[in-house]
């Protein structure tokens, strides 16, 4: 696609449309960034913007203006069904967003990671993994590095690795990973993409355009991405916590094992790992099964393995006092993350939860809490969805907090020596925060004051 004196709208002012609007500059084209919000919410970026020589058309939704674009570049936290895009559609006036937009320009092969969780977890792994033996690696998308600010540097002897979330995935076109990796399936976002079955979709176009000299890379003890394995022309590798399996990677309660892509041995124990949970297992062994299939050695394979620690914001261990041990989860803005996070402590759990509704069902979540799980400080605009589900589960040691440091004070105050005090929200943080890293730094700053 020739960009070069293109009429190119840019919709979304935040980190990749920026991006994706600078790249269109370099390319010659004629960019016009919008945004819903107005410019005094916007604050200092359009001044900016303005300064690089980009026109702005801010306040509304650019349906007056999309049938004089010739390419429109939606960021992913604009809806790809507002009357805009779908008009552009019908006008014939091609709709991609910034992961497609910077992969037509990568050199390198590219690793492309989703699935509902452990998506940054798996990124950062096999970014490091890869990092050790490719010189020009890259860890890109969905994990806070944008793709467009960097697809010129990729070379031909290089690796991408990108992390994909459902609402990138909803506007590619011809992006096809060298290797792709779907982790698990549990509804998620469903107050954007309505209904499961889209949310399948989106995750499943991961693949939509690999062929036969490509791998994907599957959850076996997950039904629906194991049944995946049908809809890709890719050779599949699985991956599984429960036992061997004929071909894949595999554990048991010791060890993981590879017995494909030409291996056939043990790769680590998993008390070698320094993280902790079977959900991270299960992502330990989906980063072994992208890194060998793009072509790194075992050996660097199991080094890395053994000295990579947690992701922030994902089971981050922050300090303890008077044995009682703090974990910033801030990632799990779900219920299935926020699962794994409760199934991997070790203690008695003081837990705050609640945030922004993503019209997420919390029975399951709080059916974990039994014989885990003391005490609920509950926060948010969806506390009364959790309350709700806590009385009917008769679980009754729980109280809202008016604010996110009273939560925090209430889990301590309610904690004693040999607990755990874990901020697991099972929610998005977008009612009382900018996003879930913030809603984790103030955790930890708060935490470290304590005594």
């Amino acid at each position: 696609m020739d960009f070069k004196d293109k009429k190119v709208l840019v919709s979304g002012i935040a980190k990749s449309g920026i991006s994706a609007a600078g790249l269109l500059k370099k390319l010659g084209a004629d960019v016009t960034v919008q945004d819903a919000k107005t410019e005094d919410k916007l604050g200092d970026v359009t001044d900016e913007l303005r300064s690089q020589g980009f026109n702005l058309y801010l306040g509304a939704n650019p349906d007056a203006i999309i049938e004089d674009m010739d390419i429109l570049v939606m960021s992913p936290g604009v809806p790809a069904d507002l009357p805009f895009v779908n008009k552009a559609r019908e006008k014939n006036i091609p709709v991609i967003g910034e992961i497609e937009l910077a992969y037509m320009f990568c050199k390198s092969p590219v690793i492309g990671i989703t699935g509902t969780n452990g998506k940054t977890t798996t990124t950062t792994l096999a970014g490091d993994i890869c990092k050790a033996y490719f010189e020009n690696t890259f860890v890109v998308g969905n994990i806070g590095n944008p793709f467009a600010d960097i697809t010129f540097e990729t070379k031909d002897d290089g690796v991408v690795v990108a992390e994909l979330s459902s609402f990138q995935l909803e506007t590619i076109n011809e992006f096809k990973p060298k290797v792709s990796a779907v982790l698990n399936i549990t509804p998620d976002h469903l107050n954007r993409h309505h209904t499961l079955e889209n949310y399948i979709a989106a995750k499943e176009r991961v693949f939509e355009n690999q062929d036969e000299s490509d791998f994907c890379i599957l959850n076996y003890n997950d039904e629906i991405t194991r049944k995946m394995a049908d809809k890709t022309k890719a050779d599949v590798i699985f991956f599984s916590l429960g036992g061997k399996i004929t071909e894949g990677i595999y554990s048991d309660e010791k060890s993981i094992y590879i017995n494909a892509l030409g291996y056939n041995e043990k790769v680590v124990d998993i008390d070698e790992l320094k993280i902790l949970g079977g959900h991270n297992v299960e992502n330990a062994m989906a980063a072994i099964g992208c890194c060998a299939a793009i072509g790194v050695p075992l050996d660097i394979i199991r080094k890395v393995l053994k000295e990579f620690t947690a992701v922030e914001h994902r089971i981050e261990y922050v300090r303890t006092i008077n044995d009682i041990e703090f974990y910033n989860d801030s990632k799990g803005t779900n219920p299935d993350a926020s699962i794994k996070a409760v199934e991997a402590m070790k203690r008695p759990i003081c837990i705050i939860a609640g945030g922004y509704d993503k019209g997420s069902d919390f029975t399951e979540w709080i059916d974990t809490f039994k014989g885990r799980v003391k005490f609920v400080a509950v926060i948010g605009a969806v506390k009364d969805k959790i309350t709700a589900t806590l009385d009917k589960a008769s679980f009754t040691n729980y109280k809202i907090a008016d604010t996110f440091e009273e939560a925090i004070d209430l889990c301590y105050k309610n904690a004693v020596p040999g607990d755990c005090v874990l901020l697991s929200p099972a929610c998005a943080s977008w009612d009382m925060f900018k996003s879930y890293e913030q809603r984790g730094e103030i955790f930890k700053e708060y935490v470290k004051k304590l005594d």
